[in-house]
This record gives C-alpha cells, structure tokens and sequence, in this order.
C-alpha cells in the first residue's frame, strides 16, 4: 500500500536548503503551511526564492521569514499588509517580482500540468510584459509566461490520507491547489490525517499522485487577516 506519510514537519522538510525556490500555499494568512514555515524559520534556511500570492503580515506567515532576512527575492501578486515587506522591497534589500494574480496562479497551474509556457493579454503594454515574448492572437495581444521551476511546494490541507490525497477547506484551496504537483517535491501538511479509505473519493481535490510527503501539523493559530464586525 502507497504510504507517504511523515512524522514530524523536521523530517518532511528534509532536503530543503540554502537558495533554493519554493512554492508556499495560502491566500494572505488563510491556508498557510503554519508548521512548515515555523520549521524553516528554526532551521534557519536562506537565501530563498519564496513563490506565494503574498508574504503573511510582520509577525506571521512568511512575515516571519522576512523578519529573520531569510528570503532573497519573493514572487508575488500583493505586497498588502506587511510592513517589513514594502520596507525591504523600497530599500532594495529584497528583489520582489510582482506577478498579477491570475497570472501567478496559471504559471502556478501550468507547472502542475508539465505546460512549459503560456499566453495571457494579462500585463501587456506594461513592466510585466518587459523582456517577454508577445504575440497577437484574435487581434488582441499576449504576453508568453513561463511556468514556475520549485524545488519543493508546501501547501496546507484540512485533511489528508496516507497516500497524499487532499481535502481543502473553504477559502484555503485557494493557491494550495494549484501550487501541489507544482514542484520536484510537494509536501502537504494537513489539519488531519487518516488511513487509506477513509477519505470519500468524490469529495478529494488533489490526488495522492501529485503529493511526495504528508504530515500533521501540531497546531494551527489561523489568523484573520483583517477582522471586520458589524456595529449592533
């Protein structure tokens, strides 16, 4: 029987070094791979590439990896509510590539399907298409994106069986879907682990074929991003 669970977010995280390129699930701090990060930022791995929608805020998600100065250049569509991130980024101490959002999801997605490159009008006429191939289609124009090139993907799951196969919850199958299968190695960390079986097919988004290792997190914090309530 397929097995690829892991016991600890140490072991999963095994191979993950100094300058390489990682994809990270979430959408600011809903479906982030809370352990992982947390494990990264103990091992104190740097000189990441960090591929992800954005980068959490000052004291949580990849903020905390900022914080520490352990990623050289962040691929991202939002630079939104962190502070420390807008700060390296003006100061140069960061290289960021800002990426429209849909666009990062289908470099994302074409990753995942072994697509090298696609067309989108998404960015033509403006910096994103600079230095890009660009071609008329329908008498519209598109900018040629190439898919991302991860060495590991991380993403969060709400639950997950031994075998890989993944339930997302909500809004967190938002980049987590798209970023599993995207890299060399994906490695899920889920909310719950069960054995082979107990997952009910129709209901699995991602199958185990796309996931190299699982495991589960301890803890989940879950923040919320920006917390808006309603006066009674």
């Amino acid at each position: 029987m397929i097995n690829k669970k892991i016991h600890t977010v140490q072991e999963a995280l095994e191979g993950i070094q100094d300058g390489m390129t990682l994809m990270l699930g979430g959408f600011g701090l809903c479906g982030i791979p809370e352990n992982s990060i947390a494990e990264l930022v103990r091992k104190e791995t740097t000189n990441l590439t960090c591929i992800s929608n954005n980068a959490g805020v000052d004291d949580f998600g990849l903020g905390l990896l900022l914080q520490k100065k352990q990623i050289k250049k962040m691929i991202s569509s939002y630079v939104g509510e962190n502070a420390e991130f807008e700060r390296q980024m003006l100061s140069g101490e960061l290289e960021v590539e800002l990426t429209p959002q849909g666009t990062l999801a289908e470099k994302c997605r074409a990753a995942q399907a072994g697509i090298p490159a696609f067309y989108t009008p998404a960015g033509y006429g403006t910096e994103v298409a600079e230095g890009k191939e660009t071609r008329e289609f329908n008498g519209k124009m598109h900018v040629m994106e190439l898919a991302y090139q991860a060495d590991f993907s991380i993403v969060k799951a709400w639950k997950g069986d031994e075998a890989g196969n993944l339930i997302f919850k909500g809004t967190a199958r938002n980049f987590n879907a798209v970023m599993a299968g995207a890299a060399k190695i994906t490695i899920a960390e889920v909310e719950e682990l069960l054995p082979v079986g107990a997952l009910d097919p129709n209901q699995i988004h991602i199958p185990g074929i796309m996931v190299q290792r699982i495991f589960q997190g301890e803890k989940f914090e879950k923040r919320i991003e920006q917390r808006t309530v309603r006066q009674k």
